[in-house]
């Protein structure tokens, strides 16, 4: 049986569990329910109703939050010449070749986002059963296999995030940090609803939205009604 704390127990009070908020109040009420001493993250769970066992109901790929995430995305480049240069001007936090790939061949792992060129693919696929369960590697699906180094780096550190649904139809993803206003989390929220939307898959049944869930760090969930989600399709 889990044991919850105090705090948890008195935010948990404030949530309905029957009941499915519209979008700016269920995020006014994630903010109210932040009783951490950090800046939490907020986050949605997203449900769709694919199977991703299915290649063509695999939902994948990257949405650019419009306030940002909140928090600093360390990016690593594979690409060397002119491409290297761009990625470095850029503000990639990591730019090489054969000495990134030794280090992370070591078990390094300090990024959060992989981006490599085209040419490059061919030793860095050779990193995929250390990056791949991690996430880390470069996907011309969601835009990081790219010789425009520069504008993918520009793009991440401004706030693009990568997603992809996992084994239980649930993508994951961040909306920004419980220190934003509710105009920019339900701004940022609806991006990403907005995204989904428009990568449903031809096959995949209705409702394509079976649940969207948002709750900061430490704080209870809070369900949203789906109806906002479906208008969009």
């Amino acid at each position: 049986m889990v044991v919850r704390g105090k705090k948890y127990e008195s935010a948990n009070t404030k949530v309905d569990p029957s009941a499915r908020y519209e979008l700016e109040e269920a995020v006014a009420l994630v903010k109210e329910m932040s009783f951490a001493k950090f800046d939490e993250s907020v986050d949605a769970a997203i449900r769709l109703n694919v199977n991703p066992r299915h290649a063509d109901q695999m939902v994948r790929g990257a949405v650019s939050l419009p306030n940002g995430t909140g928090k600093t995305t360390r990016v690593l480049v594979f690409a060397k010449g002119e491409a290297a240069k761009a990625a470095e001007a850029a503000g990639a936090d990591f730019v090489g070749t054969d000495e990134l790939i030794e280090r992370i061949n070591d078990g390094w792992t300090g990024w959060d986002v992989t981006v490599a060129t085209p040419d490059l693919m061919g030793q860095v696929g050779r990193l995929g059963r250390l990056l791949g369960p991690r996430g880390l590697m470069p996907s011309p699906k969601a835009g990081t296999v790219t010789f425009e180094v520069g504008e993918i780096v520009e793009k991440l550190k401004a706030g693009r995030l990568e997603f992809r649904v996992d084994k239980a139809g649930i993508v994951h993803i961040p909306v920004g940090r419980s220190s934003f206003s509710v105009e920019e989390l339900s701004e940022n929220l609806e991006t990403i609803i907005e995204r989904l939307a428009r990568m449903k898959p031809a096959s995949a049944k209705l409702p394509y939205f079976k649940t969207i869930a948002i709750s900061a760090t430490m704080s209870p969930s809070v369900k949203l009604d789906t109806s906002f989600g479906r208008e969009m399709l």
